[in-house]
């Protein structure tokens, strides 16, 4: 496997949990009884956080990699 189908598939992966946490995160704030709006919001800021954290590991594997 090259470097660059790593690459791929790995962010691929990430966006796919990241989008898993952030739905989850929305029902669960409609079912706490949040509006949608409000359910939406939470969802986009689970959504970000989730990317937010992969590219922080992934820059601080970055720096003690090499």
């Amino acid at each position: 496997m090259t470097r660059l189908a790593l690459v791929l598939v790995t962010t691929a992966l990430v966006v796919a949990f990241a989008l898993l946490a952030a739905a989850a995160a929305g029902v669960l704030a409609r079912i706490d009884g949040a509006t949608y709006p409000a359910a939406l919001l939470r969802a986009g800021a689970t959504f970000a956080a989730g990317l937010t954290l992969a590219a922080v590991v992934t820059q601080a594997l970055t720096a003690v990699l090499t």
